[in-house]
């Protein structure tokens, strides 16, 4: 469900009787991950930030004091992806991508206040080998690599675009993406975290999201958005749906 932000190996040298290796952080393991995931094509950055919030062992914390994530571009704005809680929206406006990206600082700390110094990370922090599986929390992630796959295979992507849906809980509105597009037989949806395999959406639910939503989940929800991919072709008049009020609330 929904939608901020990001070790190093240490060579031997004449005279040392071994190597000396530092473990990846597990977050920063996390953030190469989606990146493997969004592939080549997508401008995507792992990011470290400091997190001053997290000292003091008696406040509880979201997020440990260095925090690894990914940032990454999407329909003209900019995403953050931690294994923490998700992928959230980071850019707040339209138009202001290229900006956003030279200096997201201030992105970051609207996303948690605690947020403090921050780094790309890049070069042998990124740690050795490509990363492998995929990251907790990503199915945002997912369901966009899943795009590229079907469009590589020439499979049906017409007017894609990204569902999100919401479930409240007891600790809060929780959030799962699922990959909505037009095929031959109608609207189809495909959730990766179940199935490679697409299901074709009822013809009665295709002009409600939370209809839909209640659908592919199985059960009610707290509310939806839609969140169009321009990567397919334009989208039809009766695809074009409209946004319902959503929780703050990352999504995966």
């Amino acid at each position: 469900m929904r939608a901020l932000l990001f070790p190093a190996l240490l060579l031997a040298t004449a005279g040392m009787a071994a190597a000396a290796i530092r473990p990846v952080p597990e977050g920063l393991t996390d953030a190469l991950a989606a990146r493997a995931l969004l592939g080549p094509g997508t401008w995507a950055r792992v990011v470290r930030i400091d997190n001053g919030g997290a000292r003091g062992a008696e406040r509880r914390e979201m997020y440990p004091s260095t925090v690894y994530a990914l940032v990454f571009e999407l329909s003209g704005i900019l995403w953050f992806y931690s294994d923490a809680n998700g992928t959230q929206s980071l850019s707040v406006r339209l138009g202001s991508l290229e900006a956003d990206k030279a200096d997201p600082g201030p992105l970051f700390r609207a996303i948690y206040g605690r947020f403090g110094a921050w780094a790309w990370v890049d070069g042998p922090e990124a740690g050795p080998g490509p990363p492998r599986g995929v990251p907790p929390n990503a199915c945002f992630i997912e369901c966009v690599a899943a795009l590229r796959r079907r469009i590589a295979v020439g499979a049906d992507t017409d007017a894609p675009r990204l569902l999100t849906y919401y479930v409240a809980t007891p600790s809060g509105p929780l959030g799962h993406t699922v990959l909505v597009f037009s095929a031959r037989g109608g609207l189809a949806a495909l959730d990766p975290e179940r199935s490679e395999k697409a299901v074709s959406i009822p013809p009665d639910l295709r002009s409600d999201i939370r209809s839909i939503s209640r659908y592919l989940r199985g059960g009610d929800v707290a509310g939806a958005r839609v969140l169009p991919i321009g990567t397919a072709g334009p989208a039809r008049l009766e695809d074009r749906w409209a946004a319902l009020p959503l929780p703050a609330s990352p999504a995966g």
